[in-house]
């Protein structure tokens, strides 16, 4: 069984900045990939970032230069710091993770997180 653990949500001002933080646990042999997905209301979930194992990253136009995505290889956890927040930042945001497990180590699944929710506003 594999979970992924959101933390670091809330109320922001605008050009204010927030920090996400989501942990996998569970019987993992590797995690090839994480990221970043949010939903805002009436819209679809789209791309925030993702960063592969290596560090390779890749960042939604909509937040390039105000989020830096990262990862700790040996916490098997994702962090997504975001500056310069927007009202139009507002979302649920979800953390997501190709895993391979312990008992599948050559077959990878997608796994999400709860959410977490971000709202700018003043």
């Amino acid at each position: 069984q594999v979970q992924l653990v959101e933390s670091g949500g809330g109320l922001v001002q605008p050009g204010g900045s927030l920090s996400l933080s989501c942990q996998a646990s569970g019987s993992i042999f590797r995690i090839p990939a994480m990221g970043w997905y949010r939903q805002a209301p009436g819209k679809q979930r789209e791309l925030v970032a993702t960063i592969t194992l290596s560090g390779r990253t890749n960042n939604a136009d909509s937040v390039k230069g105000r989020i830096t995505i990262s990862r700790d290889n040996r916490k098997n956890t994702v962090y997504l710091q975001m500056n310069s927040l927007k009202p139009e930042d507002t979302a649920v945001y979800y953390c997501t993770a190709r895993i391979s497990t312990l008992s599948r180590p050559l077959y990878e699944s997608d796994y999400w997180g709860q959410g977490t929710q971000v709202t700018v506003s003043s």
